[in-house]
């Protein structure tokens, strides 16, 4: 039997050559999560690398939000020192601020590798930050002037020259005296405070309260007018000059001498529920995979 019909006959007997098939391509696991990963060796300043590490887009946003968890750990930028380096998960979403579930910095100042990652216990609004062993990122204040908040967005030492902190809250939130004072005024610069109160407080400390883009104010609040601490004084706005619903807290001693409130209260950082510990665990296990190694390789 000829070349030609030994084909015919193995074509007839349906015998098909099938053509090598490759392997599948490996999937990124930082892709298939609906993540991205940068890491980065910082040798200026931290939006430069991020933006070369991303892309313009996001990179100035992605540098924000990042700085909302490196002021816990290090002064912006004073602190971030050439050499140190920094992995960020994250997700981009179309018209707002990209989302960071976690973050890994080693920090020459401190000479320690900090972490932080994102966490919505079960039952619970708010995703917070947390670290390794469950406790919050953030400090609280005790006598805090917001009963509830998602996370701080601004702090005095986070390299911005904003003279307060900033709660991102919805409108609405209760917004209380911090101490024992009398209302000084209200509504004052309304294109940019929008509706505020300056408390002045009683008993010989002469410390100034400033409570900023509140919602629209009660009428029993005014000028002249005693309150105790704890007390109710509006709710969280979006009013004035704000791009978001927040409370701006400002303190002040005399005129111009700007305080820190996280130094003029106690502070304490909250903890994971121990119901909330294994799935805790369990995410950070995952999130770990997916930062992988450093560009330190630590």
């Amino acid at each position: 039997m000829d070349v030609a019909s030994q084909t015919a006959s193995a074509l007839d007997a349906g015998t098909v050559a099938q053509a090598p098939v490759a392997p599948p391509a490996p999937t990124d696991p930082v892709k298939a999560a609906g993540l991205e990963r940068v890491s980065i060796r910082i040798e200026g300043p931290l939006e430069t690398a991020l933006v070369q590490a991303s892309d313009a887009t996001v990179g100035p946003a992605l540098a924000q939000v990042v700085t909302r968890t490196l002021v816990w750990w290090v002064r912006v930028p004073g602190e971030i020192l050439r050499g140190d380096t920094l992995d960020v998960l994250f997700q981009r979403r179309p018209n707002e601020e990209p989302l960071v579930y976690a973050v890994r910095f080693v920090s020459g100042k401190t000479g320690q590798t900090h972490r932080a990652y994102r966490f919505t216990p079960a039952g619970e609004a708010n995703a917070r930050y947390y670290l390794p062993g469950g406790d919050e990122l953030e400090l609280r204040m005790e006598k805090s002037p917001i009963d509830s908040y998602e996370q701080i967005t601004s702090l005095l030492r986070d390299g911005r020259g904003h003279k307060g902190v900033d709660f991102r809250a919805p409108v609405g939130t209760t917004v209380r005296a911090p101490f024992a004072g009398v209302i000084k005024r209200k509504n004052w610069n309304f294109g940019s405070n929008g509706n505020c109160i300056e408390l002045v407080e009683t008993g010989g400390k002469g410390r100034r309260a400033l409570f900023l883009h509140l919602a629209e104010l009660p009428k029993s609040i005014q000028a002249g007018m005693r309150v105790n601490a704890g007390q109710v004084l509006a709710q969280s706005g979006n009013t004035g000059h704000s791009f978001a619903p927040h409370l701006h807290y400002q303190l002040m001693l005399g005129e111009n001498r700007v305080l820190d409130p996280f130094d003029q209260h106690k502070t304490f950082r909250a903890s994971l529920a121990a119901a909330h510990k294994g799935a805790f665990d369990t995410e950070v296990q995952r999130l770990d995979g997916l930062l992988g190694t450093s560009v330190a390789g630590k």
